[in-house]
């Protein structure tokens, strides 16, 4: 019997419930903006494809730098307002405004699937670590508070379309806690109506946010350069980060609030190893969500003496890995697959890996595994150009990107090693990582080797996550610029506190790393 779509979960019916749920920001025809404390028929509406099938969607209502402007200011206006607001009002309207998102989080769930492309399984952790961290805040903000107030200025949020719950909205919603104002770029690749529904929701309670669309050319110069902003935060790449930081007139420096959290290749190391059964299930798992995620490990750096016992487990690995289409069913009454990933975020995506992959296999780079779309689980006839099955490749050519930069999909590289410089120095590609980690049976060795890994997270054995709550996030090197979060580190960053105040963090004058 043939796949079919799970009863209930078409694109048009869920955009349906949320024209029902907030008609104020879905209307029949378009998204809306969220300026100044109301949905506005501003900017230019525009369709998206949903990478899951091909079909459309919603796209983002892309304002122009001017309207970008007035949003900015009136932002300000609602700062001066919101800053003046008791602790104890911001923390019972941010329960409320979790009450409402936490009643419609399947709805935010099935938007992601389509929007973005996320398993099922996955799009509800996004969307319950956003509910779940959040609180958490609520009920542990008073002491991270003491001393300290809002910014001058709202808090300018750009990001990438991986998380938009569990990052983005997150973020905002932690900014508009301590007291600030905020406001927010949806991602232009995805989540837009994912945002606009957990926007409409929240600002029901009167927390100020913001949340306009519109490409980086005509929104990043008046969210990023604007005097009026009191900090920025953004998640992305390299590229674009480096851009922000050129484009901004004064320069980043230790004076500047911000927050740039960028890609770099995390590499997991495996050094005088035996215990294979305990790293096959984190080479299995290191495939959620097709890599793309800033967490993920695309690089194994592997004692050349280990590599065919390396290679056993890993081949195993990876034949167990499933993909296809998140919303596809043997029959109406059965649950929602547990796929490791469904698509790429776009078929362009899709074709950039093929021919990165190719060009590197021409030059030298092995082939170890390469999947095919047949064992992909898809619907009838349906569009499959945005997936891409898992590859391995043993030495990659450095002339190839996937030598020194991650993929962002399902890609993983190899590279083998006979000292520990070598190890370190394959590990240290990209000039600074978020995470790492070291499968290595001798804890001795492992406490050595990890002070020389440049990453801000190490795991011996284990993966390494951005963490929630009161956990510490950062990077080093190009993989971060600014203030570290976490905890009290994520609303010190957003609040100013005691004068000379030094921020933890990745700074171009001065670097500071809280113990990991």
């Amino acid at each position: 019997m043939s796949p079919i779509l799970k009863p209930g979960t078409s694109w048009p019916e869920l955009y349906d419930r949320c024209a029902g749920i907030a008609p104020e920001a879905f209307h029949h025809d378009r998204l809306l903006n969220h300026v100044g404390g109301e949905w506005q028929r501003i900017g230019t509406p525009t369709e998206a494809t949903s990478p899951v099938d091909g079909s459309t969607i919603a796209g983002p209502p892309r304002l122009d730098a001017a309207q970008a402007e007035n949003a900015v200011a009136a932002a300000v206006e609602q700062h001066r307002k919101w800053a003046a607001v008791p602790l104890e009002e911001r923390k019972a309207r941010t329960k409320a405004a979790l009450a409402e998102l936490h009643a419609h989080r399947d709805l935010l769930a099935l938007l992601l699937v389509w929007e973005i492309g996320k398993p099922w399984r996955l799009a509800t952790a996004d969307v319950d670590r956003c509910i779940e961290g959040v609180e958490w805040y609520v009920e542990e903000i008073d002491p991270m508070l003491h001393g300290r107030t809002p910014l001058h200025g709202p808090v300018s949020n750009i990001a990438s379309w991986n998380y938009p719950m569990s990052v983005l909205m997150h973020a905002m919603l932690v900014q508009a806690l301590a007291g600030n104002a905020v406001i927010a770029k949806a991602p232009t690749d995805g989540g837009v109506s994912c945002l606009t529904l957990a926007t409409a929701l929240v600002v029901r309670h009167g927390l100020p946010l913001t949340l306009v669309s519109g490409g980086g050319r005509d929104l990043s110069p008046v969210l990023v350069g604007s005097p009026d902003i009191g900090c920025l935060s953004f998640v992305g790449g390299r590229g674009a980060g480096n851009e922000i930081v050129t484009g901004l007139d004064t320069g980043l420096d230790a004076t500047k609030r911000h927050i740039l959290e960028q890609e770099g290749l995390n590499c997991w190391g495996v050094w005088e190893f035996g215990d294979w059964d305990a790293l096959r299930p984190q080479i299995r798992q290191s495939f959620d969500y097709a890599k793309q995620r800033c967490t993920a490990y695309p690089r194994y750096v592997v004692q050349r003496s280990l590599f065919d016992s390396f290679l056993e487990v890993y081949l195993e690995a990876v034949r167990e890995v499933t993909f296809g289409h998140p919303l596809a069913v043997p029959s109406p009454d059965d649950d929602l697959p547990r796929l490791d990933f469904g698509p790429l975020i776009t078929d362009a995506k899709a074709k950039e890996l093929a021919d990165v992959v190719d060009e590197a296999i021409a030059k030298g780079g092995v082939p170890l595994y390469r999947g095919t779309l047949d064992a992909g689980r898809f619907l009838p006839d349906q569009q499959t150009s945005a997936y891409f099955a898992p590859v391995a490749i043993l030495a990659p050519p450095p002339s190839s990107p996937l030598h020194h930069a991650e993929p962002f999909g399902p890609v993983d590289t190899i590279v083998l090693v006979d000292t520990e410089a070598e190890l370190l120095a394959a590990m240290n590609a990209s000039n600074g990582a978020l995470v790492a980690s070291l499968s290595c049976d001798d804890e001795g060795v492992v406490r050595r080797l990890a002070g020389e890994v440049n990453a801000f997270k190490f795991g011996h054995g284990k993966a390494r996550s951005r963490g929630d709550r009161e956990e510490v996030f950062g990077g080093r090197g190009a993989s971060w610029r600014g203030a570290f979060v976490g905890g009290a580190l994520l609303v010190h960053a957003v609040t100013e506190g005691p004068p000379g105040e030094r921020l933890y963090g990745n700074f171009p004058s001065y670097s500071l790393y809280p113990p990991t």
